[in-house]
């Protein structure tokens, strides 16, 4: 009777004891790269001015649902935070600020894969349109006055 007394309490002891945790799964992995409030996947994307490397983490605004609803009604963008708004076809490329609460900076990338040129600190709500000079494959959403404090300008090159 000691034996099994024993026993269940050895057993009950291992059970209560820290586990290893286990390795992450593929789609907690996945969870991780899609933002907590949009949906969207999440990418690294990193800017290039000289020998400095600004990396952010962008949100993809991949349909044109997607697209059209951009940074809408958001009320927080951390300082490395955006979103991106893939062109295809290439195309000259139109913004407004449209019930969007918080300031933008627009950014506009040329086919070359660099800054053509930069809406800055747009006004919220504003229905006013912000274009790009030229063809755009590429649209970047940061935090207004983000892009002048880090030192990002037209020709500045966009890599994701």
């Amino acid at each position: 009777m000691r034996t099994v007394i024993l026993g269940t309490l050895l057993a009950l002891c291992a059970a209560c004891s820290p586990q290893p945790a286990a390795e992450a799964t593929p789609a907690a992995a996945a969870q991780a790269s899609v933002h907590p409030v949009s949906g969207l996947k999440v990418v690294p994307l990193t800017v290039i001015n000289g020998t400095k490397r600004h990396v952010f983490r962008v949100e993809v605004a991949a349909t044109q649902m997607d697209q059209a609803k951009g940074l809408m009604f958001r009320t927080q963008l951390g300082p490395d935070e955006g979103m991106i708004f893939p062109r295809d076809p290439y195309s000259q490329a139109s913004f407004w600020m449209k019930n969007t609460p918080l300031s933008l900076d627009i950014i506009f990338v040329g086919t070359d894969g660099r800054i053509s040129n930069i809406a800055a600190n747009t006004v919220p709500y504003s229905l006013d349109s912000v274009t790009s000079d030229g063809i755009a494959s590429l649209v970047l959403e940061l935090r207004g006055g983000r892009a002048a404090e880090l030192g990002i300008v037209a020709g500045n090159k966009v890599e994701w």
